[in-house]
């Protein structure tokens, strides 16, 4: 029986994005779900092989206008307690940084990252990100490292760009799962933060995105066979 993996979403959107395409195609069964429209989140079972937490427009430190957070937040802490393995993008790092007891909020001067940046691995990880690498990003809050989590990577605007907890807890800022489509449909989105600090225009993130999201996809889908593929040897 295929092992299942639960993406837990935060926007209606077509699923092309690159975990969902790219677990599907090694033979996961997936298991969409989305607490925003109501949808009741699964118990984290045996058959249960991992965990993706994707993006989304709501705000940690904003919980109260999205009361269904704090439900992925004690549901969350069931699948660490159980050690199921999960990774967090965007939203989902952050949320997965807040369950660990790590700040959670935007810059004082308002800056955010709409578009592709260059990170950098941290000081003790050094092979966890190539040089030169460039990743898409789409957020106005950034996260503290957990206490007990081990800083993998940074960037010069918000400095905390990824952590590990234990062996099989990832939390990302940035957003590695985005494919062209998904590019071209948040380039469209009425919310795009265009006239917000540190905002690439379109032109430029085009030009990095034809440069950089090959090798951005190519690392993804390495980190989710170390991460998922790894701990369940009959996929």
């Amino acid at each position: 029986m295929p092992q299942k993996i639960i993406l837990v979403e935060h926007n209606p959107e077509p699923r092309d994005n690159g975990a969902s395409i790219w677990l599907a195609e090694q033979g996961f069964k997936l298991h969409w779900c989305q607490p925003f429209a109501g949808e009741r989140l699964p118990s984290p079972t045996v058959e249960v092989a991992g965990v993706v937490i994707l993006g989304g427009s709501q705000n940690i430190d904003e919980m109260s206008r999205s009361p269904f957070l704090a439900d992925e937040a004690c549901w969350l802490e069931t699948c660490l307690a159980q050690q199921i393995p999960v990774l967090g993008l965007c939203l989902g790092g952050q949320l997965l940084a807040h369950v660990l007891g790590a700040h959670v909020g935007p810059r004082e001067d308002g800056t955010v990252e709409f578009g592709f940046y260059p990170i950098q691995p941290a000081a003790q990880c050094a092979d966890f990100v190539p040089d030169n690498f460039f990743v898409m990003q789409w957020h106005g809050r950034g996260f503290e490292v957990p206490a007990g989590a081990e800083a993998l990577a940074a960037g010069e605007v918000f400095p905390n760009q990824a952590f590990r907890y234990g062996d099989t807890a990832y939390g990302l800022q940035f957003h590695p799962e985005c494919t062209l489509s998904v590019l071209r449909r948040w380039q469209e989105y009425e919310g795009a933060p265009w006239d917000k600090p540190g905002a690439q225009n379109h032109g430029e993130q085009d030009r990095l995105a034809q440069v950089h999201m090959a090798t951005m996809h190519e690392w993804f889908t390495s980190l989710l066979g170390r991460l998922f593929c790894a701990t369940n040897p009959t996929i």
